[in-house]
């Protein structure tokens, strides 16, 4: 089946119609096969603006969200870009066609598994991926342009700040439960960070040593 003029009509309808203008983000996202990271099952509504399950309790994100975040990174092609959690693979992949190389980290190997098979099939040769938690990013790749935290912090992690290299960015949701903020944090030549609200979201919690135990608290 000819996935094509779903993903332009996604485009179309729930990333440009609602303000996100970066002809790059729009360009990629016309092209990565988002189909392919969902169960067969779902693939029919691959295109459609809203998460969808991949299992362990978890999601592949909104369209809209994946393009505010992606384009909020700034990115250039040269760029090393951190990415906490991997998931279905999907965002990495329109990662990967953006800037330079990806280090995406996974808790769950079984998700970390399929969204490596996924990418080789797809020709992603430029996103890394490691089983490992997540909150304390990826120190032995550090300093990173750029990074991106698919999942619910109760406060931007000490650890992913240490790891933005001067003039990065940290595109993160922060909060609990259904109230969360995605925020943009900027690294500046002084070694201050500014941050910046972004939009109300909700996002899985973020597991780990810097985020939410496993039961959510």
């Amino acid at each position: 089946m000819d996935y094509s003029i779903a993903r332009r009509r996604m485009v179309s309808r729930h990333i440009v119609a609602r303000g996100v203008d970066d002809e790059a983000v729009i360009r990629v996202m016309e092209q990565v096969p988002r189909h392919l990271f969902v169960e067969e099952a779902l693939q029919s509504q691959a295109y459609t603006d809203y998460a969808l399950p991949i299992g362990e309790k978890q999601t592949i994100s909104q369209p809209y969200i994946v393009a505010v975040m992606t384009a909020a990174l700034r990115l250039q092609r040269g760029d090393r870009v951190l990415e906490v959690g991997t998931g279905s693979g999907y965002q990495a992949a329109v990662l990967a066609q953006l800037a330079g190389q990806v280090y995406s980290v996974e808790r769950i190997a079984t998700l970390a598994r399929r969204a490596r098979r996924i990418l080789d099939s797809i020709n992603c040769s430029n996103v890394h991926i490691r089983v490992d938690d997540g909150s304390l990013g990826w120190k032995d790749q550090a300093p990173f342009d750029a990074i991106i935290v698919t999942a619910g912090a109760p406060e931007v992690p000490q650890d992913y700040l240490t790891q933005l290299d001067v003039g990065g960015r940290l595109v993160i949701p922060v909060g609990s439960g259904e109230r969360q903020t995605l925020k943009l944090v900027e690294c500046s030549a002084h070694g201050q960070y500014n941050e910046t609200d972004l939009l109300a979201c909700r996002f899985v919690p973020l597991i780990g040593a810097r985020g939410w135990r496993g039961d959510g608290t």
